[in-house]
């Protein structure tokens, strides 16, 4: 039997590649002679850089990298072939790198992405995959684009800092500073979301809140949020604030998009470029998951997206979870063949975290069981 195993990472438990590790040992308990295929997945969050990178067999380097506060950090980038490198910009600018009580939304800046991209130019990139997740940053871009050259400036021509705080006073912004190399090179950006920049669905309502905003900072980083688009608008020549995903990652979406970015559904991107429906194609069973399966999974979440190449090659899929609420009941039969739980019993947080590769093992066991119970019946 030949096996796809093709998870997300399970958040704070496992990363992709150790989920689908353990996955492939809970298949041979069952079928020792199984050929197992270990195929890490991501959606453009946090892990992309580290899922793709190692998917196409390139290099992970780790690189001097801004926090969100502007404090002195690293990141990673995966570099493939001569021209390609993929980074992920939670590994910089990222909501976990920040601890809770220093949030503030009103002060961070997507600086650190700018030296994630600059390093990439340094290998000599041309072309640039980004995975658009997990940021604690809500400025809309603007640190991103001073980190890479942009001058942002008030009405009397005093340089402005490129943080929500102050955006309200930009009046124009220079772009003829940006790094050159920037003209030569692709960039894909794999997001997620499809939220615009500004108002009820935008960067400040949906996303602030996750990042420490209170509903008044919410209201004034939307207000900055206009701001900046009023003053990078004329710069760019098209109207960023309402296209879909520009308010991705606290509006981080925007400022990619203004160097010419193409935005896609992280999920896709990654399909392709690991090649997944040509492996789904020669299987017999697809495995999938990741930490809840739940409502949200639909909305370009990695099993979904799996899902959808199982399916389109009529291949049975499994999505495997930690959590697993009533509304799931919905995805079983229409998006998954079927959808497991990997606690066998109530447990503790701390403590289904700390067991979720020995959980997830046992659990795909069982459902090879199953499998090969139904096969042999």
């Amino acid at each position: 039997m030949r096996v796809v195993c093709a998870p997300d990472s399970f958040k704070e438990s496992m990363s992709a590649p150790e989920a689908a590790a353990a996955m492939a040992r809970g298949v041979r308990r069952v079928l020792p002679d199984a050929d197992c295929l270990e195929i890490p997945m991501a959606d453009g969050g946090e892990g992309t850089a580290e899922t793709l990178t190692g998917a196409l067999g390139g290099r992970l380097l780790t690189v001097p990298a801004r926090d969100a506060l502007g404090r002195p950090g690293k990141g990673a980038i995966g570099v493939v072939g001569d021209d390609t490198a993929v980074l992920d910009i939670a590994s910089a600018v990222g909501l976990m790198g920040i601890l809770a009580a220093e949030r503030d939304p009103l002060a961070s800046s997507s600086l650190g992405v700018a030296d994630l991209v600059r390093a990439a130019l340094d290998e000599g990139a041309r072309h640039l995959v980004i995975g658009l997740g997990g940021s604690a940053t809500n400025d809309g871009g603007a640190g991103l684009l001073v980190g890479l050259g942009a001058v942002l400036r008030d009405a009397h021509g005093e340089v402005v800092p490129p943080v929500p705080r102050k955006l309200d006073r930009v009046a124009t912004v220079d772009l003829s500073g940006l790094d050159p190399r920037l003209g030569k090179t692709a960039i894909d950006v794999a997001c997620d979301v499809t939220n615009p920049l500004l108002g009820p669905t935008g960067a400040s309502a949906v996303f602030g809140p996750q990042k420490g905003a209170t509903p008044r900072q919410v209201r004034e980083l939307d207000t900055a949020l206009a701001a900046w688009a009023a003053a990078l608008e004329p710069a760019v020549g098209f109207r960023v604030r309402s296209l879909p995903g520009a308010g991705a990652a606290g509006g981080l979406g925007a400022g990619l998009l203004a160097l010419g970015a193409t935005l896609r559904r992280g999920v896709d991107v990654v399909i392709e470029t690991v090649g997944l429906d040509s492996v789904v194609v020669r299987s017999d069973l697809v495995l999938t998951g990741e930490g809840s399966i739940d409502a949200q999974t639909r909305s370009g979440k990695t099993p979904a997206g799996v899902a959808m190449v199982a399916r389109r090659h009529g291949v049975p899929v499994v999505a495997l979870a930690g959590r697993v609420p009533q509304e799931a009941d919905d995805l079983s039969g229409s998006e998954f063949t079927a959808i497991v739980p990997i606690l066998h019993e109530v447990v503790p947080l701390e403590t289904a975290v700390k067991e979720g590769a020995s959980n997830l093992e046992r659990a795909t066991a069982t459902v090879m069981r199953l499998v090969t119970a139904n096969l042999s019946g």
